[in-house]
C-alpha cells in the first residue's frame, strides 16, 4: 500500500495546484476555472473525463489492469467551491478575488484527489476495477451533491461504494480518523414570523405584542433540546437572525417580528422531533400572546452517517497509509456536509484528515485567517491511493 513517502514526488505539484486554486477561489456552481484545470490535468494522465455534471462538476474515470475481478467500482469525492468572505492570511498566494476565499480547505481536497489520480494513473497495475474521481461543486450549502445525483451521477458512473475526506485542524498532522457511525449533523434552517397588532409603546394594551412572543419563543428553544432530547443524543437549535421595528422608532411596538436560525441533529428521529416541536412551540407561544405565528422548517442537509462495512475498509486503508496515526473512530461534529446525499444513494464512508494546529490562532474553518496545511497533501493523497488498492484488490 502506498505511503505519504510514495506520494512525496508529487508534493511540489500538489502544493502548486492547491495554491493556485487558493489564489483563484470560485463560489458554488461558478467553479469553471477550477473545473477546467481539473479536467485538463486528468486528460493529460489518460483518464477519461466528463464535465458539466451538476453544473460545474467533473468526473474522471480510470480502470486498473491488475488481474481479473474488474467489475467493482468506487467513487472518491473532493469538493471545489470557496466561500463568500474576505481573506486575511496575508499569504503570497492569497485570494485575488475580493470577497471570496478558500476558508474550508476545498482547495486542498481538490489538489489531493488530483495527486491521487495522477499516482494511480501511473500505477494501474496495482488495482483492478474502476475508480471514479468526483470533483463536486457547491458543497457550501448550495446543494452541489444533490445536483450531481439529479444529473444521474450514479446512473452514469455506477459504483459499489463512495468515499469522502475533509481536513480537520488540531488533529495531528497525517492522522486519518474514520468515524464508526455519525460523522456530521443535519443542517436545516427554520424561520418564524410573529404577526401582531402594532401599537404605541406607551399603550401596549391596545395592541398585541409580537416582540414579546418572539422573546418567549427564543427562551423556549433551549427547553426543547434540554428536556425533550435524550441526553445521550445531541441537538442544536440556534437563532441566527432577528428583524423587527425601526431603530429610530423606539416608542413603537412593531406588528411583525421575523426570526430565523439553524437546527442540527445526528439522526432522523431527533431531526423530525426538532421540526415538529419548533412548529408547535411557535404556535403555542403565539396563542398565549394573542398573535399569529407563521413557522417554516426547511430541510437542507441530512446527517452524514458512515456505513459500517465501508468504514471498516476505510480504516484498513488508513492503517496501511498512516500506520499508528490511523484512528478507528471520531466523535461526531455538528457542522453539516452534503456528502450525505451520496451516502443516501450508495454505501460509503467519510474520513477526517488531520492537518495539525492552524498557523494562525484564529485560523479555524470559515475564518478569514484559515489556510490549508500543504504538509497534509501527501498524507491525504496516500490514503486515497491505499483505499483504491484496498477496495479494488
Amino acid at each position: 500500500m502506498p505511503s505519504p513517502d510514495d506520494l512525496m514526488p508529487l508534493a511540489a505539484e500538489m502544493t502548486a495546484w492547491r495554491r493556485d486554486f487558493h489564489a483563484h477561489p470560485e463560489l458554488g456552481f461558478e467553479e469553471t476555472r477550477t473545473a477546467g484545470i481539473v479536467a485538463d490535468l486528468l486528460k493529460q494522465w489518460g483518464i477519461a473525463v466528463e464535465d458539466g455534471i451538476g453544473v460545474t462538476g467533473v468526473v474522471g474515470t480510470l480502470t486498473g489492469t491488475r488481474g481479473a475481478g474488474g467489475n467493482r467500482a468506487v467513487a472518491l469525492r473532493a469538493d471545489m467551491d470557496a466561500l463568500a468572505m474576505p481573506e486575511a492570511t496575508g499569504a503570497a498566494y492569497a485570494s485575488t478575488v475580493p470577497g471570496k476565499m478558500h476558508a474550508c480547505g476545498h482547495d486542498g481536497h481538490t489538489a489531493m484527489l488530483l495527486g491521487a489520480a495522477r499516482w494511480l494513473s501511473e500505477n494501474r497495475d496495482r488495482f483492478g476495477g474502476t475508480v471514479h474521481f468526483v470533483f463536486q461543486p457547491a458543497e457550501e450549502s448550495l446543494g452541489g451533491a444533490a445536483r450531481m445525483v439529479k444529473d444521474g451521477l450514479f446512473d452514469r458512473f455506477p459504483v459499489d461504494a463512495v468515499y469522502g475526506m475533509h481536513n480537520l485542524m488540531n488533529l495531528p498532522l497525517g492522522t486519518i480518523a474514520v468515524p464508526k457511525g455519525a460523522v456530521l449533523a443535519s443542517s436545516d434552517t427554520w424561520e418564524v414570523t410573529f404577526h401582531g397588532a402594532g401599537v404605541h409603546g406607551a399603550r401596549p394594551h391596545l395592541g398585541t405584542d409580537a416582540p414579546l412572543a418572539a422573546a418567549q419563543f427564543i427562551a423556549a428553544l433551549p427547553m426543547i433540546v434540554a428536556r425533550e432530547i435524550d441526553p445521550l443524543q445531541a441537538a442544536v437549535l440556534s437563532v441566527g437572525h432577528m428583524a423587527a421595528g425601526a431603530r429610530n422608532a423606539p416608542n413603537v411596538i412593531p406588528s411583525e417580528v421575523f426570526l430565523c436560525g439553524t437546527a442540527r441533529a445526528f439522526n432522523e428521529a431527533v431531526r423530525s422531533h426538532l421540526e415538529a416541536r419548533l412548529v408547535e412551540v411557535a404556535h403555542s407561544v403565539a396563542t398565549t400572546c394573542r398573535v399569529r405565528a407563521e413557522p417554516r422548517y426547511i430541510r437542507r442537509i441530512s446527517p452524514t452517517v458512515n456505513h459500517p462495512a465501508q468504514a471498516a475498509v476505510a480504516f484498513g486503508a488508513a492503517q496501511a497509509s498512516a500506520g499508528a496515526l490511523a484512528m478507528d473512530d471520531h466523535p461526531p461534529l455538528t457542522p453539516g456536509e452534503d456528502f450525505s446525499e451520496f451516502l443516501a444513494e450508495r454505501p460509503g464512508a467519510y474520513v477526517w484528515l488531520g492537518t495539525g494546529a492552524p498557523a494562525h490562532p484564529e485560523g479555524v474553518h470559515h475564518n478569514p485567517h484559515f489556510d490549508f496545511n500543504d504538509e497534509a497533501l501527501t498524507h491525504g493523497a496516500a490514503f486515497w491511493c491505499s483505499l483504491v488498492e484496498q477496495e479494488l484488490a
